[in-house]
């Protein structure tokens, strides 16, 4: 049985999500707590989006293949459906900073990595003194110049679509850095305890080592006036990390959301996502 698991967590206390031999990672303490809850040795989980060291998530996907027999030992003596026991179970297990939120089968095809055609950021930030709250301090980046949404909107139109973001990633050997940046906007917020910040909300197909906090440490530099709105194509066009470009902050950065097509599409998009990209003409 393949199950879907949705989770959310604060990153503030993780090295990221990948597991890593000595160090709290979300992978190390979700696959710890399953092994714990299910009575066994071993438990592997694949993620739809890997976060960095810091980032946080709201909306974070990952499966994980069981044999029936081992989850129904597991429910327990309280009689409750064995899904369910899981969920409650690994509720009392993890700490407090991550939270399953449900557990489901998956249908046929389900990948939670693969199958995703898009993931949704969410990068928040303070650009007065009137709007830094220490209460939000772990999750909002406090910047220390007012900045021009309009400009930063401009330059963000720039970069929709599909390219090589070479510039905005950290290349790995082997993978590629083409990528369909599907949403990229800047707002404020109108009410609630955040109002007034800034939020950028960031949507592609998938995303390379460190794209986001890249591309959103280049419009910074366009929204305080340092640099125009063009400059934000120029980077892109050069395919290279440009050390003008700043990265941005973990902690401002939260995954919101996975999208996944209809039930019947899932493995087909799976196949494709797959497949090695490259634009046209090379």
């Amino acid at each position: 049985m393949r199950l879907r698991l949705d989770l959310a967590y604060d990153g503030s206390g993780f090295h990221g999500w990948a597991r890593q031999p000595g160090l709290r990672t979300v992978q190390g303490d979700l696959e710890q707590a399953l092994a714990t809850v299910l009575r066994v040795d071993a438990v592997e989980v694949t993620v739809a989006g890997r976060t960095d060291t810091g980032v946080h998530a709201r909306g974070q996907v990952v499966h994980v293949d069981l044999d029936d027999a081992v989850l129904a030992a597991s429910s327990g003596r309280r009689g409750d459906p064995p899904l369910e026991a899981l969920l409650r179970r690994l509720g009392g297990v993890l700490d407090r900073d991550v939270q399953v939120r449900a557990v489901t089968e998956a249908p046929p095809g389900f990948d939670a990595r693969f199958s995703a055609v898009w993931r949704r950021y969410a990068y928040r930030v303070a650009d007065r003194v009137t709007l830094v709250d220490p209460l939000v301090r772990g999750h909002v980046l406090s910047w220390p110049r007012p900045l021009d949404l309009g400009a930063m909107n401009e330059a963000s139109a720039l970069l929709l679509g599909e390219h090589d973001f070479a510039a905005f990633c950290r290349k790995r050997a082997g993978a590629t850095t083409i990528r369909t940046l599907l949403e990229l906007t800047w707002s404020r917020h109108e009410h609630g305890p955040q109002r007034g910040a800034v939020e950028a909300t960031v949507r592609a197909d998938a995303f390379c080592h460190s794209m986001v906090r890249a591309l959103v440490g280049c419009l910074l530099a366009v929204g305080d006036g340092r640099r125009p709105p063009a400059w934000a194509a120029e980077v892109l066009a050069g395919r290279r990390r440009d050390p003008a470009v700043t990265v941005a902050r973990a902690h401002g950065l939260t995954l919101e959301e996975v999208g996944y097509p209809p039930d019947g599409e899932l493995a087909a998009r799976a196949r494709t996502s797959r497949a090695v990209r490259t634009l046209p003409g090379q």
